[in-house]
């Protein structure tokens, strides 16, 4: 898929063109989403206690938060190459906020995992955000775009471990008490993603030239039947699947810290659940910055070494984050665990936006299911990581087995070979965007 018109630069204050908009509206939409998906997180410890659930069983209802989005975000990236990003990213949201507002409802162990597995549908919005910001930026800084708003969206996970215990306190201060507290929380999380969900439809478009439905109306799009064998074009790629595993060992990493670290800080350094809430939180704030670097860094080593380039950091941001883990896994004191998982998140983040800068240039006629497979990953990643906190493995012991094994994995990006004919073609597109009179920027709203 061609598209034209491709932005050039970020105007990060600028909502006036299609672009920004569709960044800052993907973004934002995100951020929702993740909060929505681990909005009960960092309440686990009082919904826990109310529904009487064993270790295995928050083992299960981990699983279950992640185990679905696996099939939804390959079904959204094909979504995408069809349907276009703005219809597909307004009905996840919409349907998306039913079972966050249902949850309420749990009564038993049952109803509560069920509930937990069908948020996680929720988490495939990443998919939507990338493939958006993949069309609406050019080669020189599409990394950093799909980095920021990439990172943008995961602050929802730090957000969530922060607010939503001085949320529930501020409830009970109240009077409603913790079983209808824990309940409303997550209910006005879904309210939010509904209204979000409409707002996408109304300020955004597919592309910089317009919605899909118009591009293959005039002809400037390839016909929509077209897209039925864009996934299995992704499904023979064996760079895809490289990506696929990488993108486990760095974002299902993060998905799973961010389901245990609440409860890794209460049990193992005798926190509150505020305080806990506050640790924990500083692993997702991370993404404020983290996240971006990691993209930014890809576009510099793609702009200097051509797509190689990109690989190579890819690699050595993942080394970066594997070691980090391992030495997180043995911090005994508070304040070095804090140093640590901050340095850790720092390594986890970067690696998600490296992979990301890759993966726009792996195959421009199938993005939607490349993307698609490759965001699976990290749920994949989530779900094999999440059979370790189940058993009757220390955390700690868990932990360090994930930072061996995802060193392991640093060599896979060595895998993702482009062909000279890649590489000229993404330098000769690099060029044709610098050198258009009709800047994407100028396109009129």
């Amino acid at each position: 898929m061609e598209v034209r018109h491709k932005a050039t630069r970020i105007r990060l204050f600028s909502f006036n063109t299609p672009q920004m908009r569709a960044f800052h509206m993907s973004w934002f939409a995100f951020l929702l989403c993740f909060f929505a998906w681990f909005g009960i997180a960092p309440l686990m410890a009082v919904v826990r206690e109310e529904l009487s659930l064993t270790p295995a069983q928050v083992g299960n209802t981990m699983i279950a938060s992640v185990a679905i989005t696996i099939l939804a975000r390959l079904l959204i990236g094909w979504m995408c190459d069809r349907y276009g990003p703005r219809r597909t990213y307004t009905g996840l949201l919409v349907l998306g906020a039913l079972p966050v507002m249902g949850i309420g409802f749990a009564q038993s162990y049952e109803s509560f995992l069920l509930f937990r597995l069908a948020i996680g549908a929720i988490g495939a919005s990443f998919v939507i955000t990338q493939y958006h910001t993949s069309i609406m930026f050019a080669p020189n800084c599409v990394g950093t775009a799909n980095a920021t708003t990439a990172g943008w969206g995961n602050l929802g996970g730090g957000v969530t471990q922060m607010v939503m215990p001085l949320l529930l306190a501020g409830l009970l201060l109240t009077g409603c008490g913790t079983f209808w507290g824990w309940r409303l929380c997550m209910f006005l999380a879904g309210v939010i993603c509904l209204l979000t969900g409409v707002a996408y439809y109304l300020l955004t478009r597919d592309a910089p030239e317009g919605d899909f439905a118009e591009l293959r109306a005039a002809g400037k799009m390839d016909d929509a039947s077209r897209t039925r064998n864009s996934f299995l074009a992704a499904c023979k790629d064996l760079r895809v699947w490289a990506l696929f595993v990488v993108y486990g060992a760095c974002f299902g990493i993060e998905l799973t810290i961010n389901n245990i670290a609440a409860l890794y800080f209460a049990d193992y350094f005798d926190l509150g659940i505020k305080a806990a809430g506050i640790a924990a939180g500083l692993f997702g704030l991370m993404n404020l910055f983290a996240r971006t670097l990691g993209g930014y860094f890809g576009d510099w080593a793609g702009i200097r070494w051509g797509l190689r380039g990109r690989v190579l950091w890819l690699a050595l941001a993942l080394l970066g984050e594997g070691l980090a883990l391992s030495l997180f896994s043995q911090m005994v004191y508070l304040p070095a665990a804090i140093a640590i998982l901050i340095l850790f998140s720092l390594f986890v983040q970067m690696s998600e936006g490296a992979t990301f800068s890759v993966v726009p240039f792996i195959n421009k006629k199938a993005l939607g299911s490349v993307a698609g497979i490759v965001g699976a990953g990290g749920n994949a990643g989530a779900v094999a990581a999440g059979f370790l906190f189940k058993g009757s493995i220390a955390w700690p012991e868990a932990l360090l087995i994930l930072g061996l094994g995802v060193t392991v994995c640093a060599i896979l990006p060595l895998l993702v070979r482009f062909s000279p004919d890649d590489e000229t073609a993404a330098k000769r597109e690099l060029e044709a965007r610098l050198r258009e009179q009709d800047d994407l920027e100028a396109v009129p709203a």
